[in-house]
């Protein structure tokens, strides 16, 4: 069997990435304090969904690399183009709504 195929991410995709889960520890960061200092349930899980989101967004935007990677090396330019906004789309509705 042969080893996975790596993606590889432009260096303004992994700056992106980088920084939102930046973003995201530090929120996950703010939950433990607010945990710490027993704030209600509701406010906690507001919060804890507020990271849910912005780690499906961080994944929304991994999956689009390896869509460019994968799919856009096998059609012709006119119909990678369509194909790849069509997948990309597809992909940012199903994760928003998980």
């Amino acid at each position: 069997m042969s080893a996975p195929e790596r993606i590889s991410l432009s260096p303004e995709q992994e700056k992106n990435i980088d920084a939102r889960l930046a973003r995201i520890e530090g929120h996950v960061r703010s939950i433990r304090r607010m945990l710490a200092d027993h704030e209600d349930c509701d406010s906690l899980l507001v919060q804890m969904l507020a990271v849910k989101a912005a780690m499906n967004q961080v994944i929304v935007k991994v999956l689009e690399a390896q869509i460019e990677s994968s799919i856009g090396a096998c059609a012709n330019e006119t119909e990678r183009e369509q194909a790849l906004e069509d997948v990309k789309h597809a992909l940012a509705m199903v994760l928003r709504r998980s």
